[in-house]
């Protein structure tokens, strides 16, 4: 891999984090979520973060195989290793990019898929019903793009980041800027500045999850009317796929640079 080629490509991911940071940073409330802020039952965001922490225990003990025949994983696996090939033996800018545009494929895909079936579930009123769907969802995209850039998804280590970035994409303020920082410490280092259990990360996952869907989640649960409910998880997870496939971006090119150094003994 060109030395040229490699700086080119992670001067665009750091420009894109940077505009990304900076644009969610300061992310106000909506006007919608604000005007439903005082309707919301108080027991629905307990009963949400709920419905997620359960969603995400039970699809990674049991899920995962289910996920994985939604799409053709050898095919991917083996996209993977031509296009590491490719990188490998030419280097050029538009080689290492291949990976990003794939996976930004990827995850307008499953942004349009979580949509329609948000849309779906709130023409019937269904709103709480749908975390199990939309977690699903969420995890199969994101499964994705981290194949895209050769990342497994199972074991406790790759949970752990997936929870992580997750939890952050829906962060704003300093909050936001504190976990990224995190993620970076561990792409860098191969550590957090803060260990976490498991258990924990679900929990911050599923919190920030909740907190976000919430109103839109009670606005789900009316027939027809939540429609507009539905149409968040659209928004969200298109949040969530835009920061992970730069998490993972960061990750890959991190990577990259170490097995380059590693190779010519550096």
């Amino acid at each position: 891999m060109q030395t040229q080629a490699y700086e080119k490509e992670w001067a665009r991911m750091l420009r894109q984090e940077r505009q990304l940071l900076q644009r969610r940073a300061g992310r106000r409330e909506s006007r919608l979520d604000a005007w439903l802020a005082d309707k919301v039952p108080e027991k629905l965001e307990g009963a949400l973060n709920a419905a997620f922490v359960k969603a995400f225990a039970l699809l990674f003990e049991k899920g995962t195989a289910v996920i994985e025949k939604t799409y053709k994983l050898p095919e991917l696996a083996e996209q993977y290793l031509l296009d590491s090939y490719v990188l490998q033996e030419r280097g050029e800018a538009k080689d290492l990019r291949t990976f990003s545009r794939r996976a930004g494929g990827t995850a307008a895909l499953h942004t349009a898929v979580s949509g329609a079936a948000g849309i779906g579930l709130g023409v019937l009123g269904i709103g709480l019903a749908d975390v199990a769907v939309f977690t699903a969802l969420l995890l199969r995209n994101v499964y994705e793009i981290a194949m895209r850039y050769g990342y497994d998804y199972e074991g406790d280590r790759e949970q752990a980041f997936l929870l992580r970035v997750i939890a952050a994409s829906l962060l704003r303020g300093e909050e936001l800027y504190r976990d990224d920082a995190a993620l970076n410490a561990f792409i860098s280092a191969g550590r957090y500045p803060e260990a976490k259990s498991l258990p924990a990360l679900t929990e911050e996952a599923a919190r920030a999850l909740s907190r976000e869907l919430l109103a839109m989640k009670f606005l789900q649960g009316i027939p027809v009317l939540g429609v507009l409910g539905g149409a968040a998880d659209l928004l969200y997870m298109g949040r969530i796929s835009e920061y992970a496939e730069l998490k993972y971006r960061r990750r890959f090119l991190t990577d990259q640079k170490r097995r380059g150094e590693e190779k010519h003994g550096l």
